[in-house]
């Protein structure tokens, strides 16, 4: 008995995957090079130095690997959901989904790299005691990004109509 055809779909994932790359994009270009305010290690080696510095531009540019790691393995679950004819296109669930991604980022980046491991911190440039403000305002940011994403989500199926 042939099978039906899958039922056309938004691939939430997909917009996950670019919010999570977007969210480092945005992390390691405005944070990271044009303002300045932090580079990945700088909390453990200060770019005070030439070594200090490559080994921070180095992580950066690790950093900045992954994150296009996960932009590139979206636009492949986006490709391969429309190539095979089953993507139902909804701009509210994929801006949904890339909020919800770039918010995860925030959060999970922001514990992990800034508090639990203290690495670096948001804003290096301003007076130490004032970093955990920065750090509050950065995992703030991405709670917010997360439930504008969910809601944008919310009471919706990625196979129903939008």
């Amino acid at each position: 008995m042939p099978r039906a055809a899958p039922e056309p779909a938004f691939p939430i994932a997909a917009g996950i995957l670019f919010g999570l790359g977007l969210g480092g994009f945005f992390d390691g270009i405005v944070l990271h090079q044009l303002l300045q305010w932090h580079h990945m290690l700088s909390s453990w080696y200060p770019p005070t130095t030439r070594e200090a510095l490559e080994l921070n531009t180095l992580w950066d540019g690790i950093f900045h690997s992954a994150t296009y790691v996960f932009v590139v393995l979206g636009l492949f679950l986006l490709w391969r959901r429309a190539h095979r004819g089953v993507l139902r296109w909804s701009g509210r669930w994929m801006l949904g989904a890339v909020l919800l991604g770039f918010g995860l980022f925030n959060t999970v980046e922001g514990l992990i790299d800034h508090q639990i491991l203290g690495v670096h911190h948001v804003n290096e440039t301003v007076a130490r005691p004032l970093w955990i403000y920065w750090d509050l305002g950065f995992l703030a940011w991405g709670v917010a990004m997360i439930g504008a994403g969910a809601w944008l989500l919310r009471g919706s199926r990625a196979g129903a109509r939008p």
